[in-house]
């Protein structure tokens, strides 16, 4: 989809994190199907816990389904499916993520973008995540209230290149609105780009589907929906991933 200035373009994605509950699910697999406001949703899917026992066969049948409406997503909890941050940083976390994209290719699949649980993302993972070819969206232009200073993030309000240490780029999607912080921009000017986010268990509440539908319906009339391979496609800016992260 070809962009053309002063026009403005948003995307929405789903943090899927409980992929196996079947509410949950049968509430965001309708959801997408519809494409609310023109939004074909970007379904950031938390593959299975070996070591939760996660039914693997249900997960797989159920990203399959997913990916005939919207863009698939590859979205990491590293500790555990109800424990999304790391611990600590180390080696483990940028292991894991490689872990579970081989896990995920080996099964056919094939993720576009990437978004670390709790926005965790250091530059090893960066860097696996480069060598994987997926586009990132664990920036985002707002601190999560629940972080401790110097917790390890990424802020940005605009989508660039990342340059790595080592040499390779990541394109950088960040999360620029929640659901609440989309509402609130309605009323007033929107920036070129929106990339508005929300949980699959936001959808157990009838209040915030309704709202979910009202905002997503008001965004499609006054943006162009589109999706994240359309975001890819254009042009952006050349950073340094240290310019935009902090944190240990």
């Amino acid at each position: 989809m070809p962009h053309t200035r002063g026009k403005r373009y948003a995307v929405v994605s789903c943090h899927v994190e409980r992929p196996l509950d079947d509410r949950c699910w049968s509430l965001f697999s309708s959801l997408q199907a519809r494409h609310p406001g023109g939004f074909r949703i970007t379904a950031l899917m938390r593959p299975p816990d070996p070591e939760a026992r996660e039914d693997e066969g249900l997960w797989l049948e159920r990203a399959r389904a997913a990916t005939a409406h919207g863009p698939l997503g590859h979205h990491t909890h590293f500790v555990s499916p109800g424990h999304a941050r790391p611990i600590a940083g180390g080696p483990e976390n940028a292991e894991r993520v490689r872990r579970e994209a081989a896990w995920l290719r080996e099964a056919g699949l094939a993720p576009s973008l990437f978004c670390g649980g709790g926005w965790y993302l250091d530059e090893a993972v960066a860097a696996v995540l480069a060598e994987l070819g997926y586009a990132d969206s664990t920036a985002t232009a707002f601190r999560p209230a629940y972080l401790p200073p110097g917790a390890q993030r990424l802020q940005l309000s605009e989508r660039a290149w990342l340059s790595l240490a080592d040499g390779r780029r990541l394109l950088e999607l960040p999360t620029t609105h929640s659901l609440g912080m989309a509402a609130r921009a309605l009323f007033g000017p929107l920036p070129e780009h929106l990339h508005v986010y929300f949980h699959d268990t936001d959808l157990l509440s009838a209040r915030r589907r309704a709202a979910l539908h009202a905002v997503l319906a008001v965004l499609g009339r006054r943006c162009t929906p589109t999706d994240v391979g359309a975001l890819a496609s254009e042009p952006a800016p050349l950073r340094r991933f240290s310019e935009v992260a902090s944190g240990p």
